[in-house]
């Protein structure tokens, strides 16, 4: 069988599973955040918090709960890098310096998982299982409690109540990430990644020295860093490493759990508006800029010229030969069209068209299908842009689900869609203009300008993976790229939750004969065609800079 053959083969595959998974989970998800029952451990929880989960909250309330539960946490899990040194289970690592533990505490609690350091030679158990799996869990808990939040708004009518945070933080995490986390990391387990809380052990002699290993429970890691769409990994060779990505199977496994969420959230879209039809509209612009992406990827990666590229098959450098160019492409676009940032080969060493794919579909804004609960508040954010445009065409006042989008809802989805640019670019400029950041790189040219635009676009869109050559670990990447991942994070949040309130306080709208349809193809494409133009007017020139220029030149 041609490597070709067995990265179409897998896609295929990957692609019968996510659609075996989309309606039930899909469904589950759904009933979840519109029940009203509150299971006997949940209440527990609400009672040490002081939470009344019954409690409507509008949106200014929403986002305080939203803000004040990261600060604490970015807070807490800061406190722990830093006291590592002196903490049971450090396996004799030091406390982690201040301005690393600060980019950690972010990267963690944005949902970013950026990391500027060797998780095994830096990282003891207890901060790993109790600062950066716990973060895994709760910070995709909140991404999707915004997303449901900005869908009650399209849902609900007259009033500015958009449902509780609390309560929808605890039961993503309880009813939705730990059950299939439990299940997914007993099949990593089976698959052969190691789970344990062993030390520090040497294994035999290489070259005239020995090599040193870690234990830890990585396969409980791994399997919500996947779903949980975060990205971290236990070990810095990430999900290229054999304890965490054993076999091809696992590693397509892995690549499931990163999309299950994010696709199926758009059929709890659709179960919670009241028209499934309008899910499957989302859905649809999603996979099919997926699709693409994997098709260019695949294509790119394989049709190499020259002697090395013949012999191995395609552009094999920096990929792992248990996976081979297909699997590496499919898990490349996946992790860089959410905000995943997990890797099984060296970003840098693709292509550099290759890499200019991995640019673009972080930069699209992670929406295809995006990262958990944000990949669709961040499309949702696009459809309403999308559906202004058409009403310009038209000259009527677009709509949306029964909801009239007027200013004050364009002016929230404008500013939602200008922040992350404005970090990228920004950022990158002042790295670029001055003598300190730019010592960082390990390639000059348009390479080395890639990895600066890489390492912002990154942190700036919660994404988390990283060119691989470039040094981040000093104060001026570690300071930067934090402030980066939080503001990323953050400030698009008060947008989106501005927006819910504002739609929740309309009246519906009645369909007329000149309403567009936003269930139908050609919406589809209208939507798609906005997401590529608007992505391609904002960043085309810094593309050209980097990864088109390195291409071009190839």
């Amino acid at each position: 069988m041609s490597p070709v053959t067995a990265g179409v083969l897998q896609l295929l595959a990957l692609i019968a599973a996510l659609a075996l998974a989309y309606r039930p989970l899909g469904d589950h998800m759904a009933r979840v955040y519109s029940s009203e029952k509150h299971y006997k451990p949940e209440k527990w929880i609400y009672k040490a918090i002081g939470a009344n989960p019954s409690a409507e909250m509008r949106w200014p309330a929403y986002l305080r709960a939203v803000l004040a539960f990261s600060a604490v946490s970015v807070l807490f899990l800061y406190l722990l890098q830093r006291l590592q040194g002196v903490l049971p289970g450090s396996l004799g690592f030091v406390s982690i310096d201040p301005d690393q533990a600060f980019n950690t505490a972010a990267s963690f609690v944005a949902n970013t998982n950026w990391q500027s350091y060797y998780g095994e030679q830096a990282m003891g158990h207890v901060v790993q299982t109790g600062g950066l799996a716990v973060q895994n869990f709760v910070s995709a808990a909140v991404g999707m409690a915004v997303a449901v939040a900005l869908v009650r708004g399209f849902a609900r009518s007259r009033t500015g109540e958009l449902g509780n945070f609390w309560a929808d933080l605890v039961r993503g995490v309880f009813r939705i990430l730990l059950p299939i986390s439990v299940i997914g990391a007993i099949i990593l387990v089976a698959c052969g990644a190691i789970q344990n809380f062993s030390g520090i052990h040497e294994v035999g002699q290489f070259m005239g020295g020995s090599q040193q290993w870690n234990g830890g429970a990585v396969a409980s890691q791994e399997v919500i860093k996947e779903l949980g769409t975060n990205g971290g990994g236990y070990f810095n060779a990430n999900s290229a490493h054999p304890f965490e990505n054993p076999t091809p199977f696992s590693n397509l496994f892995e690549i499931f759990l990163i999309l299950v969420i994010p696709f199926s959230l758009t059929r709890t879209f659709g179960k919670m508006v009241g028209s499934v039809k309008q899910g499957y509209a989302i859905l649809a612009t999603m996979a099919v800029i997926w699709v693409g992406f994997v098709a260019l990827m695949m294509w790119t990666e394989f049709a190499g010229k020259g002697p090395a590229f013949e012999v191995a098959g395609g552009a094999m450098e920096g990929k792992e030969t248990r996976f081979g160019i297909g699997a590496s492409a499919i898990f490349s676009v996946s992790t860089t069209l959410t905000s995943t940032g997990a890797v099984n080969s060296f970003h840098s060493s693709y292509t550099g068209f290759g890499g200019g794919i991995q640019l673009l579909g972080m930069q699209l804004g992670e929406i295809a299908p995006g990262g958990v609960g944000s990949g669709l508040y961040g499309m949702l954010i696009m459809a309403i842009i999308a559906v202004f445009i058409a009403g310009l065409m038209v000259g009527r006042t677009p709509e949306y689900l029964g909801k009239k989008i007027g200013t004050r809802e364009i002016k929230f989805a404008a500013c939602y869609i200008l922040i992350t640019p404005a970090l990228v670019l920004g950022f990158t400029a002042a790295a670029m203009a001055l003598d300190t950041p730019a010592n960082s790189m390990t390639n000059s040219g348009a390479h080395g300008f890639s990895e600066i635009l890489y390492a912002y676009t990154s942190g700036a869109n919660n994404n988390g993976s990283a060119f691989a050559g470039l040094n981040a670990d000093t104060q001026w990447f570690n300071s930067t790229i934090g402030i980066a991942m939080l503001l990323g994070r953050f400030l698009p949040m008060v947008f989106v939750l501005a927006l819910a309130g504002s739609l929740a306080e309309q009246k519906p709208v009645p369909e007329t004969a000149g309403t567009l349809r936003t269930d139908k193809p050609l919406y589809t494409g209208l939507l798609v065609g906005t997401i590529l133009i608007v992505t391609g007017l904002t960043y085309f020139p810094a593309l050209a800079l980097g990864p088109l220029a390195e291409g071009l030149a190839a």
